[in-house]
């Protein structure tokens, strides 16, 4: 623009010096055109096409998996996997955002870097773990009045490692007596995740865990300290891949029947007994996520009441044309029920959502016959990221649903219910669903790239990602064959967590 703007030309007006010049101006010209057309059109930070709304985000660059997840002095950490190089993996370090509710979050520096030095994309980069308070000063870190926060982390191909703050998380400083638990040659070991045992008195690792580098052996190694600096292994359980978690829930909230759950990085799970040492499987594996992109689970520890409260990195997502690649799911709250199928976790999602309502439409007692005029209840709502909620009885009906995210020239995206088969189907992901008193009870969460789908209470859930088009932002209530009875539906805005 400068150049266009102050270049002069010497010479004489010859022929070819007009030519030149007439070029230079029709380059010019076509520079301040563009420049013109787009500076009506600046893009926020945080307010791209397909930027979550009310999903956590990087403000740029790459994220995977949670870390660290801990709750301390009213806040609750969540670090990630982050690559501050780019948009694609690599150069792994810990990024970190706190938030007061899990809803609004707060950006912070990043908490731990590479170790060694290590320019390297893989070697000895910040891998997945954890975080705990260390309340009683085991490790004998804490200084001042604040309690030690310690990171577990896997340090690739350098073995588990320990970082520790004093000051609530702000800063970080390494162990100096790292690795706690060095590599042995030829094994794959990863994403320890460290909690207090109170019956046993001790404190548990667990950790991916690949002996010998023999696949058939692969699973999760269970270790035991009472420094948190010292392990000892116990056991291993295979069929386990990435990213553990474990721990204990109540059985319809009562106390005295507690039950352990073994978690794998896809959120996959057993419930059996754990004595500190030992998991005892008393149940095949169960699917917690019927979606594409629900990887990497994590709960937080340390949490008030103990609400056991979970989040996951929708994995392969993908974001064409941002700054950013990557998002969490939204936080669930985590329960143990007893369903028609057995004991199952249910997830729902943090109550705290309900401080983003924005503009709210609901209906109650509405019958839905196909093919009928004005019949589409959600008519004329639009919204990019909202939640909708709704009790519906399938009467006749041979399908129903509701699409999202259409418009006049955009088929938008269904969810759709198929009665004789009893499954739910969402962007390619199936999820059986069996009525309850020939009811079907939704509640789905749209982002501007995300949908989340909590059927049934929370006993089953698709969690999923999406490119919906632009301003294509209608949605429609729909059924085949026969008529539905909506019981109740509410639909609720959900407005940004970055907009002050």
């Amino acid at each position: 623009m400068y150049i266009c703007l102050n270049r002069k030309f010497s010479g004489s007006v010859t022929t070819p010096n007009l030519i030149k010049m007439t070029k230079f101006l029709s380059m010019c010209a076509l520079v301040i055109g563009i420049l013109l057309l787009t500076s009506g059109r600046p893009v926020k930070t945080y307010d791209e096409l397909y930027r979550p709304q009310f999903h956590f985000s990087p403000e740029k660059n790459w994220m995977n998996d949670p870390d660290g997840l801990v709750y301390y002095d009213g806040e609750y950490h969540l670090f990630y996997q982050y690559n501050p190089n780019g948009n694609e993996w690599g150069y792994m370090h810990w990024g970190h955002a706190v938030s007061t509710d899990l809803v609004h979050w707060k950006n912070l520096p990043i908490a731990i870097y590479p170790d060694n030095d290590s320019k390297d994309k893989v070697k000895c980069t910040a891998w997945s773990g954890s975080a705990i308070v260390d309340k009683n000063n085991v490790t004998g870190l804490q200084e001042g009045n604040y309690k030690t926060l310690l990171a577990f982390y896997t340090s690739r191909g350098c073995g588990q490692r320990l970082a520790y703050s004093n000051d609530k998380g702000r800063t970080w400083k390494k162990y100096a007596d790292n690795p706690i638990i060095p590599e042995a040659p030829g094994e794959e070991t990863r994403d320890p995740k460290v909690f207090w045992y109170e019956p046993g008195k001790t404190f548990v690792m667990v950790l991916y865990r690949m002996p010998g580098a023999d696949k058939k052996k692969e699973g999760i190694s269970i270790y035991n300290s009472t420094d948190l600096i010292h392990w000892t292994f116990e056991s291993h359980v295979t069929g386990y891949y990435e990213c553990p978690d474990l721990f204990a829930l109540p059985l319809d909230g009562d106390s005295t029947k507690m039950k352990w759950a073994l978690l794998g990085g896809d959120g996959s799970y057993m419930l059996g007994k754990f004595d500190g040492k030992h998991f005892t499987p008393e149940s095949g594996k169960k699917v917690l996520d019927y979606g594409k992109n629900f990887y990497a689970t994590q709960t937080w520890s340390n949490t008030p009441n103990g609400k056991r409260i979970q989040i996951a990195w929708m994995r392969e997502s993908k974001y064409p044309g941002m700054p950013f690649t990557g998002q969490m799911s939204f936080p669930t709250v985590l329960s143990l029920k007893s369903t028609t199928e057995g004991p199952r976790i249910v997830r729902t999602p943090v109550k705290e959502i309900s401080s983003l309502y924005g503009k709210k439409m609901d209906k109650t007692d509405k019958n839905i016959i196909p093919g009928l005029k004005n019949n589409n209840l959600l008519s004329g709502i639009r919204s990019e990221s909202f939640r909708i909620t709704g009790v519906f009885d399938v009467k006749t009906s041979n399908a129903f649903g509701i699409t999202v995210r259409k418009s006049r020239k955009e088929p938008g995206t269904q969810i759709a219910y198929d009665v004789s088969n009893q499954v739910l189907t969402c962007l390619g992901s199936k999820m059986p669903l069996a009525p309850i008193d020939n009811k079907i009870k939704l509640d789905i969460l749209v982002d501007r790239a995300s949908i989340e789908i909590f059927a049934n209470n929370g006993e089953k859930v698709i969690t999923d990602n999406f490119t919906p088009a632009e301003k294509a932002d209608d949605m429609e209530l729909w059924t085949r064959g026969g008529e539905i009875m909506v019981d109740s539906l509410e639909v609720h805005e959900i407005k940004s967590i970055w907009k002050e």
